[in-house]
């Protein structure tokens, strides 16, 4: 059962793991990614059934290409974001090894989706962001905490029923009533009698 519930719990990490690292890498190439988003939705006609979308989509793109021709080092700030979001993900072996003992580790995560929600109404209005656009970006932290909900679950019931965590190693005492001899110089015998010199 511990096997079972700990091969749930790194599935669940794993799933978690595998958003961050996509998140960040599609973070380095934001002026390709959005000039292939807006030509596609320009070939499909989007503008005649999510005009908003595809507005604000061909927006961004022309807003992003005049920024990197005239001022490149800008990215520098977003490949700092997507190197976060890769150092994230990295930060989740701890409870893939060890869920019970780096349980922080998942609640730190649900503590960082939480505040996703509040980051894009606040910033998101401040910068101009479109309200669907904040509710889109609201949604990456609601179902980000999904997984990490489901891993504290199943972490504590991994951890009421074994008394020590996964992949810790537990010291044991031998209290055997065999008699103990110790063969050495001045030694003492422990034996059923008692202590004899």
């Amino acid at each position: 059962m511990e096997r079972r519930l700990l091969g749930w719990i790194r599935f669940w990490l794993v799933v978690m793991m595998a958003g961050l690292v996509v998140s960040g890498i599609t973070a380095f190439p934001l002026d390709v990614e959005l000039a292939f988003a807006a030509e596609l939705l320009q070939r499909i006609g989007a503008a005649a059934w999510v005009p908003g979308v595809a507005e604000w989509v061909q927006r961004v793109d022309e807003a992003l290409r005049e920024t990197y021709q005239e001022h490149p080092f800008i990215a520098y700030g977003t490949d700092w974001l997507a190197f976060a979001h890769l150092v994230i993900a990295l930060a989740f072996i701890g409870p893939y090894r060890d869920p019970v003992r780096n349980v922080w580790v998942t609640q730190w995560g649900m503590l960082a989706c939480l505040g996703v929600v509040p980051l894009a109404l606040v910033a998101g209005s401040i910068r101009g962001i479109p309200l669907g656009w904040q509710l889109i970006d609201m949604s990456f932290g609601v179902i980000g905490i999904v997984p990490l909900i489901i891993v504290l679950r199943l972490t504590r019931r991994l951890e009421r029923q074994s008394p020590t965590s996964p992949g810790s190693s537990a010291m044991s005492v031998n209290t055997s009533d065999a008699p103990a001899a110790v063969s050495s110089a001045g030694s003492v015998r422990v034996g059923p009698g008692g202590a004899k010199p």
